[in-house]
């Protein structure tokens, strides 16, 4: 019961934040929205949300200042002003911190736009047991950029194992090498990828798990030695990229961007999963881009896509 009373005190603090975000908060207004002392509303956010509320307020601004940047050509100063940054240099090294470049740069290179704090994944953190470990809520706290993109028909040059479900059991199968042979395809429309197909598109005697790069449809050029190419239908995608992490942390880094997909409603850009519709594919790991990887999805009828 009791920790059903916290969770209710930190859910009126954050709807009182999004709800106020373009004004001044002190934490006698966080107080006030809680209706319990400033210092025990303090103390249960942090214990909620794995961090202060400040922290919190801070990053959910920069958040949105993204959104505004990458979606108008409003000048990045009055973005800057109206998120209740006192000068354009403060907002800038906020947001290089945060971003890791600057708001200019974000805009040139057009960025998708970046997911904090999604309402579900949120509503996950208020009901987690208070026991539960402090690194999955630090993981839960990363932010996470999100897109659509769209794949034509095109075909996949691909090397199935027999049993592999996912990464290490395709290495104890086939070896590691396989990216590298993938890598060699000069007429790769992208990067080598790591693909989990969905039940309807398994191969017979195949697991669920395979690496390959796509090609164009008409691709007529070599295959490797032990490949085969298969056809992949048209779809669109929804693209996670975590922020970047140690190389040695790239485990911990895939479980953080899983964690999130898992929580995560497509509903709100106006999609829903399309799992049967298409392989769910991962990019190699590097840590300085973030772990990358994207799960099929299909337009919600009569709804247009924020995004």
């Amino acid at each position: 019961m009791e920790d059903s009373v916290h969770d209710k005190v930190v859910a009126r603090m954050t709807d009182y934040i999004e709800s106020h975000l373009d004004q001044h908060i002190t934490l006698r207004d966080l107080a006030n929205a809680g209706q319990y002392s400033p210092w025990h509303c303090a103390r249960l956010f942090k214990e909620s949300m794995g961090i202060a509320p400040f922290a919190y307020i801070r990053r959910l601004r920069l958040t949105e200042a993204a959104r505004q940047i990458s979606s108008s050509d409003r000048r990045i100063v009055d973005v800057a002003f109206d998120f209740i940054f006192d000068s354009h240099e403060g907002f800038t090294r906020a947001f290089s911190r945060e971003f890791g470049l600057s708001p200019s740069r974000f805009r040139e290179e057009g960025r998708p736009s970046p997911v904090f704090l999604p309402p579900q994944l949120r509503m996950r953190w208020r009901s987690m047991q208070r026991g539960e470990s402090k690194v999955k809520q630090k993981a839960a706290m990363q932010t996470v950029f999100v897109q659509i993109i769209e794949r034509p028909k095109r075909k996949l040059i691909v090397k199935f194992a027999r049993r592999a479900t996912h990464y290490f059991e395709y290495c104890e199968e086939l070896g590691c090498d396989i990216w590298d042979t993938l890598a060699t395809v000069k007429e790769a429309l992208y990067e080598p990828v790591g693909l989990w197909f969905p039940q309807a598109m398994h191969k017979a005697n195949t697991g669920e798990y395979a690496q390959g790069v796509e090609v164009s449809f008409d691709y007529h050029g070599e295959i490797p030695q032990g490949f085969e190419i298969i056809e992949l239908p048209p779809g669109s995608f929804m693209v996670f990229q975590g922020p970047p992490f140690k190389e040695e942390d790239y485990e911990s880094a895939i479980m953080n961007v899983w964690d999130i997909m898992k929580a995560y409603d497509p509903s709100l850009y106006g999609y829903e999963w399309a799992d049967e519709e298409n392989p769910r594919f991962q990019l190699a790991p590097m840590g300085y881009r973030g772990y990358i990887e994207a799960r099929p999805v299909k337009q919600l009828s009569g709804v247009k896509p924020a995004v």
